[in-house]
């Protein structure tokens, strides 16, 4: 028993250090982003601690803060879009049965393992054939398009969880349908289809390469911008916003988290 317990706490010591370094891995370039947005000298040399860039970032970059609300709009409003359709299309081939249901669930993780280049192309190649003129609308149907498949496999994942005598017992009492999907369906797959919302947000926020192909002038995202500014090298204003941007992350996710296991828990 001694020996056994020796060894367990061995493994648990080699587990602790993975993950220790693991963390470290991941949020050390985050650490040290956020440490040279203080920095006063706009190189790698450290200058002493400033403000300077937080001044400038909100002072003095309306272009930048420009394609900050191009991202925030293209991205709220694809991940809405993304989210009332992949959650209706969770529930209609969660709760049917029909010929082609099998295909169509297969067919709907296509944009999730195509290369981005594809679905950027493929996406241009739709717009200029059916004539649509590259901007803001295009950019938000190609986020709605390749978000869809993700809103769709967390709420299918959530509406295979819970137990469907749930839906007969509400039939039993007397609900219809609409009365079923609003009261019953709707209310259990809302983790699903707030995780499925949350991450079709990030997702938008940050892709380039499908974006690079189907914008046009005016419809410049934050990435975009980014990636133009590199020509030139990146201010360390891209720092401040990025700073602000994890410490508003961070913000959100523990009230939001909580307010999920909540509304999960009273499901």
């Amino acid at each position: 028993m001694k020996g056994r317990a020796v060894g367990l706490r061995r493994k648990s010591s080699f587990s602790d250090t993975i993950y220790f370094a693991t963390i470290l891995f991941l949020f050390l370039p985050l650490f040290v982003l956020f440490t040279y947005s203080f920095n006063a000298a706009k190189g790698g040399t450290w200058a002493g601690l400033s403000l300077v860039w937080y001044e400038k970032l909100l002072f003095e970059s309306p272009t930048l803060w420009r394609a900050v609300f191009n991202s925030a709009v293209i991205a709220l409003g694809s991940a809405t879009a993304a989210t009332i359709l992949g959650s209706l299309a969770a529930v209609g081939t969660s709760r049917y049965r029909f010929k082609g249901r099998g295909p169509i669930k297969a067919l709907s993780s296509m944009p999730m393992v195509l290369p981005e280049i594809v679905v950027g192309v493929s996406l241009l190649v739709f717009f200029a054939g059916v004539g649509l003129k590259l901007g803001m609308l295009t950019i938000f149907i190609a986020h709605a398009t390749f978000n869809l498949p993700f809103v769709f496999l967390l709420v299918d994942a959530r509406l295979d969880e819970f137990d469907p005598s749930v839906i007969e017992a509400a039939h039993d009492l007397g609900a219809d349908e609409l009365q079923t999907l609003l009261r019953v369906i709707l209310p259990m797959a809302a983790p699903g289809i707030a995780s499925g919302f949350l991450t079709a947000v990030t997702l938008s926020l940050e892709d380039f390469v499908i974006t690079f192909f189907v914008s046009g002038p005016g419809s410049t995202t934050l990435p975009l911008y980014i990636y133009s500014a590199i020509r030139f090298g990146v201010s360390p204003v891209i720092n401040a916003l990025s700073a602000v941007m994890v410490c508003g992350t961070i913000a959100l996710v523990y009230p939001l988290r909580n307010f999920l296991k909540a509304f999960a828990a009273r499901a």
